[in-house]
């Protein structure tokens, strides 16, 4: 592998792990087999720290490409919470409302969800990385301080139900850049009647880029030492 001229690399990004500490991370190992103290290193497409999934990561001259995989269709599979609400919109925060489910069946939601597709209007979460005034949404929001957030046009091109049972519902998304999956949750609570939020989140693919394509931190660090041996 030639880092400098650049690699495309796909990884599994862990649960709780920030998308720039594993940037952070292969940028460090790599340096490190090369012999460099400095190396480009990027990412396409940030996960929140309690989402999984799919993250492109670029090095070197390849860095150039990370626009155009920012571009790319995503697809998650995301499970949602019905009857309930936290400020951030999954386990982030703790619960702060409750509402009524009861009404909720599975046709009810096969009935709703299309509603979710083709081009829509959605607002980005308060705790989120949307720039306001030049600040982060989220640092208003960590004060207590409150701020209009305009909605964003997207394309969701597909949503399939996966699974519903104890009020849990797992769904399948393929969407445009700039999709907030927490949001969708909140969105599909209130077109339910009820509340949501998210429980898990895993993205699955990043264009052509799909989950059995990813290496782990670990599979790369042995590759880096297998090829540090020849």
């Amino acid at each position: 592998m030639d880092f400098k001229e650049g690699e495309v690399l796909c990884f599994y990004k862990p649960y709780q792990w920030t998308s720039f500490a594993l940037v952070n991370k292969i940028r460090w190992m790599v340096c490190r087999h090369i012999g460099e103290k400095k190396l480009k290193v990027g990412h396409a497409g940030t996960l929140d720290p309690l989402a999984t999934g799919v993250l492109i990561v670029c090095t070197g001259k390849k860095t150039k490409m990370i626009d155009s995989f920012q571009y790319a269709t995503k697809e998650y599979v995301a499970t949602l919470q019905l009857g309930a609400t936290t400020p951030s919109f999954d386990l982030e925060h703790d619960v702060d409302a409750f509402y009524p489910t009861e009404h909720i069946t599975r046709q009810l939601i096969e009935q709703t969800l299309p509603r979710f597709t083709g081009e829509i209007w959605q607002i980005p979460p308060v705790y989120s990385a949307v720039k306001i005034d030049g600040k982060r949404a989220y640092d208003y929001a960590r004060k207590g301080e409150e701020v209009e957030i305009k909605p964003k046009l997207l394309v969701i091109d597909e949503i399939e139900l996966l699974d519903f049972q104890d009020m849990k519902l797992t769904i399948r998304v393929v969407c445009s850049k700039g999709t907030y999956i927490r949001a969708l949750a909140r969105d599909i609570g209130k077109a339910l009647g009820s509340g949501a939020h998210l429980t898990a989140l895993e993205r699955t693919r990043v264009g052509n880029y799909r989950i059995d394509d990813c290496l782990t931190v670990e599979a790369f660090e042995q590759m880096l030492e297998a090829d540090r041996k020849i």
